[in-house]
């Protein structure tokens, strides 16, 4: 959780968001770097044979030298740490220019490990022990977009890009949308909007132009899903591609949209895919659109860019013209929510809180939802002395399984953890919804589990799920009921309501923030609820559906009558009654 501090010169500080190996720092503060890495080379080439537009040698900045090293790390083999690579940063940061220097070494530089080490002393500087370098025969370097002049944002920068020595030692033609080097024995070229005239190429290096513009209406999923193949079928396995994006608008279905849950599938667990570098700097979600702070919030995510003029981008902040979300999304780097969007993920994330945690012995309420197969399933608990959620459990099909293969959620699993929560916490309240899946004997599946858990538990519970009728039941409580669609509905609307108000803390936990920035708005005859962006979607919410149900049991708890009657034995005085 960041915080915007008051500086002494009454203005700002903010703390950023940073994502991407290139930010981490040991104890005492200073930067890790790989252990092993062809950057050192990479870096040390760059000086010799490339150039800035005034005709000095090339000098990257000390944020543009981390990542190239960690992009051009390497194992004990030789091999690629990562496969594909993210790169986001604020609008006018100098992406084109980081890859375009990326796509030169990896076009007549020393781009592919040879298996020697630098000896210590060596002419080029480069550390002892480091992984030397030469370049790629067959170099067949891509710039990729969606649009012609999207790739010239790459491509005009080559003329300026190579010194004299290097444009005569690599016998360089360099025209408008293609670079060759010794009489064509090497390329970069421009690729825009073709998947077929794509498909089978045999590209070493794949730069993907601004793809938060790549949809499936101009065919950029189709172009990355070629690029990915091509890439993956390489004869020496060693070809990958990087893309680089401003923040996406959520919702839109972009490439860079799927890179980034990609991406966040990986961190929460969810995928194996875990050879995928994404670097960003993001404003923290408090940061406001306003002359005051966004002077400093500039300054936090900038990175070294220190060529950007504040006053400048100030001015268009504050433009009229240009709405609060374009702003967030081009000069804080932040991603924007979709339009039917529940919460923000700023607004989520800046309720996390990492100091708080659910200690044993805790008075706590959970909600579980259930499900067989397609949809997750989900155990989420509040804390009854401060709302605070914290995730139990869930249960999703796992990566990479056969998609043809059959997985239905573990019950024996989840019936343990259950078990282990009532030993742990003093559980005061349990409902669960069980959904709708059969079992083999076409009973519902988790009907038994969740009567078994009635009976085990249900005399220790304070709260019942249905009180009285002939549907009385501790545990079960069945969503499909439109007495409990209303309920359901009224708590969607007051967490949001928690959630904008900052009156709601959570534990952070990566798949619960992943569903929660799935939910959509589902207006009914009651009010606003939650639901998946359509019913075949992939994005699971479960583990939102559990915090609203949490959340609302904490609420119902402590306005029920058997919790004003402890809350007046115990001498704590008038209770207070939630609304």
């Amino acid at each position: 959780m960041t915080t915007a501090l008051l500086s002494a010169d009454k203005g700002y500080r903010f703390e950023p968001i940073k994502i991407g190996p290139s930010w981490r720092t040991d104890e005492s503060g200073r930067w890790v770097l790989p252990e092993l890495t062809l950057g050192w080379h990479a870096l040390a080439w760059t000086r010799l044979y490339l150039q800035h537009s005034a005709g000095k040698p090339w000098r990257y900045t000390n944020e543009q030298a981390r990542l190239t090293l960690w992009w051009y790390a390497v194992d004990a083999n030789g091999e690629w740490l990562f496969d594909q690579g993210v790169l986001q940063r604020l609008k006018g940061w100098g992406k084109d220019p980081v890859l375009a220097t990326w796509s030169a070494v990896e076009f007549v530089g020393p781009s592919r490990p040879t298996g020697e080490l630098a000896r210590a002393g060596n002419l080029l500087g480069i550390p002892e022990g480091q992984p030397l370098g030469a370049p790629h025969p067959d170099a067949w370097i891509q710039v990729a977009a969606v649009s012609q002049q999207q790739t010239k944002n790459t491509m005009r920068l080559f003329p300026g890009l190579f010194t004299k020595r290097a444009k005569e030692e690599f016998q360089l033609d360099i025209g408008k949308e293609v670079v060759y080097a010794h009489k064509g024995a090497q390329l970069i070229e421009a690729v825009t909007s073709s998947p077929a005239t794509l498909e089978g190429a045999r590209a070493t290096f794949v730069v993907k132009n601004e793809t938060h513009h790549w949809t499936a209406s101009n065919s950029g999923h189709d172009m990355a899903d070629v690029i990915e193949r091509n890439a993956a079928k390489s004869a020496d396995g060693s070809a990958r591609y990087l893309s680089i994006t401003n923040a996406y608008e959520d919702g839109q279905d972009s490439v860079a949209e799927r890179e980034r849950t990609a991406y966040e599938l990986v961190e929460s667990g969810r995928s194996l895919a875990s050879r995928i570098l994404y670097d960003s700097l993001e404003a923290p979600p408090e940061a406001p659109l306003s002359a005051e702070a966004a002077p400093a919030v500039v300054d936090a995510i900038r990175g070294d860019s220190v060529w950007l003029n504040k006053s400048r981008i100030v001015r268009s902040i504050l433009d009229p013209k240009n709405p609060p979300g374009r702003s967030r999304r081009y000069w804080y780097n932040q991603i924007n929510a979709a339009e039917d969007a529940w919460l923000a993920p700023h607004l989520w994330d800046a309720c996390g809180d990492f100091d708080r945690v659910l200690l044993d012995g805790d008075e706590i309420v959970m909600f579980f939802d259930g499900s067989k197969s397609d949809d997750a399933t989900g155990l989420v608990a509040a804390r009854v002395a401060d709302g605070y959620v914290g995730t139990l459990g869930v249960w999703q099909r796992p990566p990479g399984l056969d998609p043809k293969a059959v997985w239905n959620v573990p019950r024996d699993e989840v019936n343990a953890v259950v078990d282990d929560v009532f030993e742990r916490y003093k559980v005061l309240a349990f409902f669960a919804d069980p959904g709708s899946g059969e079992d083999d004997q076409g009973e519902r599946y988790w009907d038994r589990y969740i009567d078994a858990w009635a009976e085990r538990y249900g005399a220790k519970l304070m709260l019942h799920a249905v009180k009285v009728g002939p549907g009385r039941h501790a545990v079960m409580w069945d969503m499909r009921s439109p007495a409990r669609q209303e309920q359901f509905t009224t708590a969607c609307e007051r967490t949001a309501s928690d959630v904008l108000e900052r009156q709601l803390a959570h534990d952070g936990h990566k798949v619960l923030r992943q569903h929660v920035v799935n939910a959509r708005r589902r207006v009914n005859r009651w009010g606003v609820s939650i639901g998946k962006e359509h019913r075949e979607s992939k994005r699971k919410i479960d583990l939102a559906v559990c915090t609203v149900g949490a959340r609302m049991m904490r609420r119902m708890l402590l306005n029920s009558h058997e919790w004003q009657k402890r809350s007046r034995s115990s001498g704590k005085g008038r209770v207070i009654v939630l609304r």
